[in-house]
């Protein structure tokens, strides 16, 4: 027997912006630097740290469903979780981690990139003259190093999406898209959802700090 759905919103528009605009982005970050365009590798990873820095403000500033001190769970909760496969409205308690883990290796990586440099010191990011040459190039190391991190999280975190639809029977993929997802009438919660200007603060201070970084605070 198939219980009655309930729509409910789960994810604002910024949230849902930011995912998938972080996608795009991961993805021309590779492809410009596998094809040997810098300049737009440069571009796409000064975008890249714009959404995370965002992200971040918007994870302390935004939506209920969006903010960390609503979703991360002490690791009891996370023991309990595994247990009980309980439903959650938003992230669960395992997918929060998955979201920590996301977004701890996307900071390693566009910080690396800033201060990496190659091999001949021509191509480097906009803070390797803060550095040393050997440090500069342990940034570069680790720039590649981290990526790879970051390929292994983005294939567990669709296998998990993907898990969940076949055995679960819970479509994580639409709600990222639409905003709302479809609930077991009397699963539905109260979620406070923060204004489109409230978002304004954060985009603005994300994309200054970005443009600092780029001129190496020389504004």
């Amino acid at each position: 027997m198939t219980l009655p759905q309930t729509p409910q919103k789960v994810w604002d528009l910024p949230v849902r912006l930011t995912h998938w605009l972080l996608v795009f982005g991961v993805g021309f970050s590779w492809w410009s630097a596998q094809n040997g365009h810098l300049l737009w590798h440069r571009y796409s990873g000064y975008t890249v740290l714009s959404l995370l820095l965002f992200r971040l403000y918007w994870g302390v500033c935004g939506s209920s469903s969006a903010r960390f001190a609503e979703f991360v769970r002490p690791p009891r909760a996370v023991l309990a979780y595994l247990r009980s496969g309980a439903r959650s409205v938003g992230h669960n308690p395992l997918g929060a981690l998955s979201v920590l883990a996301l977004l701890a290796a996307l900071a390693s990586q566009t910080v690396s990139g800033l201060f990496a440099v190659d091999t001949d010191g021509i191509e480097s990011g906009p803070l390797s003259a803060w550095v040393s040459f050997a440090t500069g190039r342990a940034a570069a190391q680790w720039h590649g190093l981290s990526f790879d991190a970051l390929l292994v999280l983005i294939a567990l975190h669709v296998l998990a999406i993907a898990a969940y639809r076949l055995f679960k029977r819970q479509d994580l993929l639409t709600p990222m898209i639409s905003g709302r997802a479809h609930l077991p009438a009397g699963a539905a919660v109260h979620l406070r959802f923060a204004s489109a200007a409230r978002a304004l603060p954060g985009v603005v201070l994300a994309v200054a700090l970005v443009i600092a970084i780029a001129n190496r605070f020389w504004l």
